[in-house]
């Protein structure tokens, strides 16, 4: 019997991405000839080991794809898209974006899309910035360490508990700049595993994904371990936020808007320019 092929599939500890993977990682799912094991890291880790090309699968943030697209192509299903809504600026007491200027920002990454979201939005050079653990950016703004939190995952339904007001939401800035949803992050593919595989686990992950969704209590309690500070209600909002349509496929308007999120950054110089975008189907 010939030995399994190992995909090494990297996600982040957080609630949608545990939901959507949750039938391959409790084998609900049939897989075939792969064996799917799984890494956790925060995002802006997974960002950094795509640039290595170290996983045969992993969530990135989609700022990050101009940076691995030679190495990697992106799966048509696993996205998180920011609908009317995304990651979020806060600070300790109501201000405007304007009012922004000069101050330090805490960060959970570089390469992560809400930075870039957040310097298409304020400019360039117009503030400070400091990369704090995303999970501890609202702490540090309450405590005064930084002046305002560019905050992503379930600190956008639970900052207001600590105090903190919202500056702007950049999903809301970026839908009126654009009319689009907000492309986060999404699953890339190494692309030398060879076009056959590539298109078996994209069908595999959007299977996963199918599956939470149609046995939604049952993933709800997978995913509800991995929500810092999240009951049942909160786990199933944040979830429906990030694992829904967009998420099984891009579809026509979503992949619209990687295009143009892309297009603007490398447009601004934030990021490289990376060409025509491949969507792997299964």
């Amino acid at each position: 019997m010939p030995s399994p092929i190992v995909i090494r599939v990297g996600h982040s500890p957080d609630p949608d991405d545990a939901f959507m993977f949750f039938a391959l990682a409790r084998e609900r799912i049939g897989t075939g000839p792969y064996r799917f094991v799984h890494e956790m890291a925060d995002i802006e880790s997974l960002n950094r080991r795509a640039e290595a090309g170290e996983l045969e699968v992993s969530a990135i943030s989609l700022h990050t794809y101009p940076y691995v697209r030679r190495r990697y192509a992106l799966l048509a299903c696993g996205c998180s898209m920011g609908d009317g809504y995304g990651p979020m600026i806060v600070a300790k007491r109501a201000m405007s974006p304007a009012d922004l200027a000069g101050k330090l920002i805490g960060i959970p990454g570089e390469r992560t899309t809400a930075f870039l979201a957040l310097n298409l939005c304020l400019g360039a050079d117009t503030f400070r910035h400091e990369t704090i653990m995303f999970d501890r950016i609202p702490a540090a703004v309450a405590e005064g360490r930084v002046d305002a939190g560019l905050l992503i995952h379930e600190g956008q339904l639970t900052h207001a508990s600590m105090g903190l007001c919202c500056v702007v939401d950049l999903g809301v800035w970026w839908k009126e700049q654009t009319g689009l949803p907000l492309p986060l992050g999404g699953n890339a593919i190494r692309r030398d595993l060879g076009p056959a595989a590539m298109r078996d686990v994209a069908r595999l992950l959007r299977e996963s994904i199918e599956y939470g969704l149609a046995h939604r209590d049952e993933a709800l309690a997978y995913a509800e371990q991995y929500g810092r500070d999240l009951d049942r209600p909160l786990t199933d909002k944040f979830v429906g936020m990030y694992v829904n349509k967009w998420t099984i496929d891009y579809g026509p308007r979503g992949r619209l808007a990687v295009r143009e999120l892309l297009a603007r950054g490398a447009a601004a110089g934030l990021t490289p320019a990376c060409g025509d975008i491949e969507f792997v189907e299964g």
